[in-house]
């Protein structure tokens, strides 16, 4: 499979530099986030909407949690990168920088969109903070892709 997404050995090391440099930002621009939003976290009312790994009891998520939402991050970004590397030369302009906007804009509206809606639909949760988490999301995409298109280069 992953000969078809052309990951070669000249750009497996791009393809990994991005992946770090997203997940880097994506851990920052979420812990600044659920800091602006902690009222949420912290309301009894919520309680039980939060999965017992993040919260196995009322407080601060565990060291455990951090860890898998970093391995997590990590996963999503790879495979973001990826994509990246093989969609990039679909998105028509000659400027990385633009192309790697351009991806992010389109992943946010097919999956940063369709996610929050459902996300409303599913689980009990203040619109406000449906709200906050997906502009939250559109920065992280925005910058994900900017960060591919600055450093995963065209062939």
């Amino acid at each position: 499979m992953f000969m078809c997404l052309k990951i070669t050995s000249k750009n497996i090391g791009r393809i990994l530099l991005a992946t770090v440099v997203a997940t880097i930002i994506a851990q920052v621009i979420h812990t600044l986030g659920a800091t602006l939003a902690m009222s949420y976290y912290t309301d009894p009312q919520y309680f039980a909407v939060w999965s017992k790994i993040m919260m196995p009891k009322a407080g601060p998520p565990p060291a455990s949690f951090m860890y898998l939402s970093l391995l997590f991050s990590l996963i999503t970004y790879l495979i973001f990168v990826v994509f990246y590397n093989y969609f990039q030369g679909s998105i028509k302009t000659e400027n990385n920088l633009l192309r790697g906007l351009y991806y992010g804009i389109i992943i946010f509206l097919m999956m940063g969109i369709g996610g929050m809606m459902s996300l409303f639909l599913l689980i009990n949760l203040p619109l406000a903070l449906i709200a906050y988490w997906t502009i939250e999301g559109l920065v992280i995409f925005l910058l994900a892709g900017l960060i591919a298109g600055l450093i995963v280069k065209p062939k």
